[in-house]
């Protein structure tokens, strides 16, 4: 590699920390944590079905099993999802966005918008900095 290669490497991980640290930072502003602003945003993902199994969402946060079904518990209090069995396998456990965990959603992506766009800025232009 490279030494440009290296600050390539460097330009997107610094990049990408801002972006997350202000995400964390608009998140705890909305009253959620980061983790429950992710399971709430894959959630509203989730074109066509409203829902997402336990499994899918331990994916998509690249989490463990338990820790997805601790997130959801915490949310699930918080008014923000709720589970339902499956319709086809009642064994299956569907989590459902909620009219709260959709306004809370909806809200902090309009906030992302902005540094979003940076980001985007930033990592397309040629040796943006």
């Amino acid at each position: 590699m490279t030494d440009k290669d290296f600050q390539r490497l460097s330009q997107f991980r610094y990049r990408l920390r801002c972006f997350l640290r202000q995400s964390d930072d608009l998140c705890r502003a909305q009253g959620l944590t980061p983790l429950q602003y992710q399971l709430l945003l894959h959630l509203k993902a989730c074109e066509g079905r409203g829902w997402a199994t336990v499994g899918e969402l331990a994916e998509r946060l690249q989490a463990k099993h338990h820790g997805t079904v601790a997130l959801i518990d915490r949310c699930e209090e918080a008014g923000l999802v709720e589970r339902r069995p499956g319709q086809r396998d009642r064994r299956q456990m569907q989590v459902h966005l909620l009219e709260k965990g959709n306004r809370l959603v909806g809200r902090i992506a309009e906030l992302h918008q902005p540094e979003l766009m940076h980001l985007q800025e930033k990592l397309l232009v040629p040796g943006g900095q």
